[in-house]
């Protein structure tokens, strides 16, 4: 079974430069050009995890400037995982049941459907669908002068169709979280429990994926010596993270989320079409 993980940036280096940066996957990557983009790429992808989530969907594609998309993918997923412990820890007790009852196996079918369907679906069409409703989705979002927006509550049929899309998405394209924002965001909730509920919901599913990348034989030695060179630089940022989204009120919280979703957005849009373009 095949797929490609892939928010994968068109690649500013030429293949023979990319491979001399990143060193081989026979060796832990030991060269400093690859560590100029691994260390800020899991900075944010730590302060998505910590709770500001949509910056995370711009660490793959900063470390597919140096590596190829399969190899970044393998590599985050170990620290990934790691920082899903400290985020699910620190928001044990902010959880939304009800939210997270109701996506939990919608994602889980949409991992379904994109491993059934990993050979056939580009991840660049994948990116340019995602980018389109997220972006879409924070336009149609913005306050209206005058207009109060009221929370929405949670809802069985639109919590599945949403965490549906996640899970395919997330399996395909690494790109889960604008999905679960657009069914999220609008309930207003306080923004302890919003980070709580996408910590928990996606730290299950990278579990899950985790299992992909043994069959693809990713999670190799050299692969995993090099998260674990990485490691501390994430966590540190998780930490920070949550320290930052308890200290924000939920005027100022969801702006952040709003406009990082749409910044997500337009690079999906634009990671997709010359994807296709390329094709």
């Amino acid at each position: 079974m095949a797929t490609a993980p892939a928010l994968a940036l068109r690649p500013s280096f030429p293949p023979q430069k990319r491979e001399k940066y990143a060193g081989s996957d026979e060796r832990m990557i030991t060269d400093w050009h690859f560590y100029l983009a691994a260390i800020p790429a899991v900075m944010l992808q730590g302060m998505a995890k910590g709770g500001f989530s949509g910056i995370g969907g711009l660490a793959l594609p900063l470390m597919c400037l140096v590596i190829s998309p399969i190899q970044a993918a393998a590599i985050q997923l170990p620290i990934l995982i790691a920082q899903d412990v400290v985020s699910v820890w620190a928001y044990r007790r902010n959880l939304h049941k009800t939210n997270f009852f109701y996506c939990l196996p919608g994602t889980m079918v949409g991992i379904a459907i994109g491993a059934f369907l990993a050979t056939s679906v580009t991840p660049s069409a994948v990116q340019l669908m995602v980018g389109l409703i997220a972006a879409s989705f924070v336009l149609m979002s913005l306050p209206r002068k005058g207009q109060e927006q009221k929370p929405t509550q949670p809802a069985l049929g639109k919590a599945s169709l949403w965490s549906t899309i996640a899970g395919f998405t997330s399996f395909i394209a690494n790109a889960g979280g604008p999905p679960m924002q657009v069914y999220l965001m609008p309930q207003k909730l306080a923004p302890a429990v919003f980070a709580g509920t996408m910590s928990v919901l996606f730290g299950i599913v990278n579990w899950v994926k985790m299992g992909v990348f043994f069959t693809l034989g990713q999670l190799s030695a050299p692969n995993l010596a090099t998260s674990a060179v990485l490691l501390p630089v994430a966590v540190g940022a998780t930490f920070l993270g949550v320290f930052m989204v308890r200290r924000l009120s939920g005027a100022k919280f969801y702006p952040i989320i709003r406009a990082t979703t749409f910044l997500v957005g337009l690079k999906l849009i634009y990671d997709g079409a010359s994807g296709l373009l390329l094709l």
